[in-house]
């Protein structure tokens, strides 16, 4: 039997004051760093996050989903039932959306339900911070069309952290903006349409990560190196430099045209295979935020191997999401009482 247990004392972070989780684009190193650690903290204390505490209880979270989504949702509605929230699961489809209501509408008849946290996901990008304006309760931004993904960015971050960061990374007197100094981490595939690469670019460059944006010249602009970031279009050129290599799935859902001739040359270009794990360090990691398409960006050998973290990845993002729950739920509460 799931049983919840008591809260466990817990030091909120006297630098977060986010009542909103938008983008990472904004957040400074310690703010990254604070969110991190506090994910750190609460899947230690659930045990792996399969433990419920009853940190959040009487809260509610609503899901307010315009795309179609599975590992997120899920994940959102798994990390407020652990922390002690109920959950509201919202879909477009058969809505009142779909009857001609506003989304700004909508989620405001939501939020006078009661609920804390608003998390939407739409394909329209600056939606959540349209939101962050209409709403009082929390906004979380769990997808807005390709422009940012903060919690995928920050699960990746975490699961990098864990298994290469410094032993006292979650220590708030480390520098943080040094935390992933020294590492060469590269985003490759469909950077393009990917709001994944992009919270991935902001939030590894504010703790000293060497980025490079790596794919076809048709989804890689070179407008990233006038802002400081190494690109490159042929994974053979930089697979031995890199710690990591994150990627991500050619996303043709939101492609007008075909970016390459062929899935088949893509593949041949840019999936981690085999030959290519022969010829990358010997402690590399591989990720990858799914779905993935297996025999396009990463071959099953890569994908299922000793040095793929995919799975790691799902986990911390219920940590993750934990603690972004946690934290805009604290600074909402102070700023309350102040007021």
């Amino acid at each position: 039997m799931d049983t919840m247990t008591e809260a466990p004392p817990l030091t909120f972070p006297a630098i977060w004051r986010h009542q909103n989780l938008l983008d990472l684009e904004r957040l400074r190193s310690d703010e990254l760093q604070a969110i991190l650690a506090t994910a750190q903290t609460l899947k230690n204390l659930t045990d792996g996050c399969r433990r419920k505490l009853s940190l959040l209880s009487g809260k509610t979270c609503a899901n307010l989903f315009f795309e179609n989504s599975t590992r997120t949702r899920n994940s959102f509605s798994l990390a407020a039932k652990r922390l002690g929230a109920d959950t509201v699961e919202f879909s477009s489809s058969g809505s009142s959306v779909a009857k001609g209501e506003t989304f700004v509408d909508t989620a405001k008849t939501i939020e006078a339900m009661g609920v804390d946290w608003v998390v939407t996901r739409h394909h329209t990008p600056g939606t959540p911070h349209l939101l962050a304006r209409e709403l009082k309760c929390s906004v979380l931004n769990a997808g807005d069309g390709p422009h940012e993904h903060p919690t995928q960015g920050l699960l990746d971050i975490l699961t990098i952290l864990q298994n290469r960061g410094p032993s006292d990374w979650t220590d708030p007197g480390v520098n943080a903006s040094e935390l992933l100094s020294g590492m060469t981490i590269a985003m490759v595939g469909d950077i393009a349409h990917s709001r994944t690469a992009r919270s991935n670019i902001w939030g590894l460059k504010a703790l000293g990560a060497h980025v490079i944006i790596c794919g076809p010249p048709t989804l890689v602009s070179h407008r990233w190196e006038e802002i400081g970031f190494e690109v490159a279009h042929r994974l053979d050129d930089i697979v031995q430099r890199c710690d990591v290599l994150n990627l991500l799935r050619i996303q043709f859902e939101r492609q007008y045209t075909r970016p390459f001739p062929s899935v088949r040359e893509y593949a041949a270009l840019y999936a981690m295979n085999g030959d290519r794990m022969r010829r990358a360090k010997e402690d590399i990691l591989i990720m990858a935020p799914g779905p993935i398409n297996r025999g396009v960006e990463i071959t099953p050998e890569v994908a299922d191997g000793p040095h793929s973290v995919i799975l790691e990845q799902v986990t911390n993002g219920i940590a993750v999401r934990m603690a972004a729950l946690w934290l805009l739920a604290g600074a909402h509460d102070r700023a309350s009482k102040s007021n």
